[in-house]
């Protein structure tokens, strides 16, 4: 029965073009091209931990010093005194009513506001401090930086770079070479980090919400692999990665204080912002897949699969691209920043979009904080 269900899930058919069979791109070494290894995508698990540790390392050994030499504290917020009984019921939620509230100060014995300071205390103890937020927001800058430049400088030489048509034209049959390889597996590793270290990072209310749009990212990624579309694949992560390396330098100014600094890099990241969402990725590479690619290539179930998520993505882009566009009228109109670049750090942390709260261009976080902040 499970051979039958696998079977029919990855009929031929569905995943690939017309006449192509899992064996004509199945890799060996008679083949004319290196094709893609659906087994490789085992490989970025063990590379996000080698991730984790260079974060850790990094914020201990680089990025918390660096921020302590501008001055950034790492204070937390003043603890709670210990009370099992409202500890218990701070942790079934944390968000307690005003008719709980008055139920534990009966049983307690004590006063309804003496209630509530304690809970705000103790929403308070679990916030992350602003040097852990700057260090967050500096290792993704980072690490975007570094992919956003990797990626730039495996794709140069490429055809698909240059003219998208290349993404189509004799496929699945493309080869991958090992620097794509590469920028395949550290992006992967990348969204698997993000995933494993929720569970230990300093958790938020949207963490569920996090968790299932790094996996609907990585989902995506393994499917343009086993689908040998990794051509129009690194173009995507491309248009993506270099508007969050402007915005998380934005939120780590904004934590050291540089007012200036981070007004003018919010205003330099909604300006990439619009120029890569709402540019280069609907009117170059949606246009080709929608356009361009049925031209050229015979299409298949699986391929009409994989342009609904791109268009769902721009839909979302739009989404976002409003609330941005929000903040920045406001920015604008007041004279200063008031949404997310402003806010205090108890008010961010506070918040269910923090600002530290980041996923990779494919989601939307950014915009949730703007939102919400504002």
């Amino acid at each position: 029965m499970l051979r039958f269900v696998l079977d029919a899930f990855w009929d031929d058919g569905l995943w690939l073009p017309p006449n192509t069979t899992w064996e004509d791109i199945a890799p060996g070494p008679e083949k004319a091209v290196v094709y893609t290894d659906y087994r490789h995508l085992i490989f970025p698990i063990p590379l996000a931990f080698v991730l984790i540790l260079l974060r850790n390392l990094l914020e201990k050994y680089w990025f918390a010093p660096f921020g302590k030499s501008l001055g950034i504290k790492n204070t937390r917020a003043k603890k709670a005194s210990n009370n099992p009984q409202l500890e218990a019921a701070y942790q079934k939620s944390s968000k307690i009513k005003h008719k709980q509230v008055a139920a534990l100060a009966k049983q307690l014995d004590l006063s309804e506001r003496q209630v509530e300071r304690w809970l705000r205390l103790r929403r308070s103890q679990d916030k992350p401090s602003t040097l852990v937020k700057f260090c967050e927001n500096l290792w993704r800058c980072t690490f975007y930086l570094y992919n956003f430049s990797f990626g730039l400088f495996v794709l140069w030489d490429k055809v698909w770079l240059w003219d998208i048509d290349n993404c189509y034209v004799g496929y699945p049959h493309h080869g991958v070479t090992n620097d794509v390889w590469w920028y395949y597996m550290v992006s992967s590793a990348f969204y698997w980090s993000l995933t494993i270290s929720q569970f230990w990072d300093v958790r938020r209310k949207d963490f569920w919400q996090m968790f299932i749009h790094h996996i609907a990212a990585i989902a995506l990624l393994n499917f343009s692999w086993v689908c040998n579309l990794h051509r129009i694949g690194t173009l995507v992560l491309l248009s993506h990665d270099c508007a969050d390396i402007v915005l998380e330098a934005a939120k780590a100014a904004k934590y050291a204080n540089y007012q200036k600094l981070c007004d003018v890099l919010f205003a330099v990241f909604t300006i990439m912002w619009i120029a890569t969402r709402l540019g280069v990725y609907p009117f170059y590479i949606i246009w080709s897949t929608l356009i361009r690619a049925p031209m050229l290539l015979p299409m298949f179930p699986a391929y009409h699969i994989f342009n609904s998520l791109l268009c769902l993505l721009l839909a979302l882009h739009l989404v976002w691209t409003w609330l941005i566009l929000q903040v920045a009228y406001k920015t604008i109109t007041s004279g200063q920043m008031e949404g997310d670049i402003r806010s205090s750090s108890s008010e961010i942390s506070d918040s269910s979009n923090d600002p530290s709260n980041h996923s990779s261009p494919h989601r939307g976080d950014h915009n949730n904080v703007h939102k919400k902040e504002t």
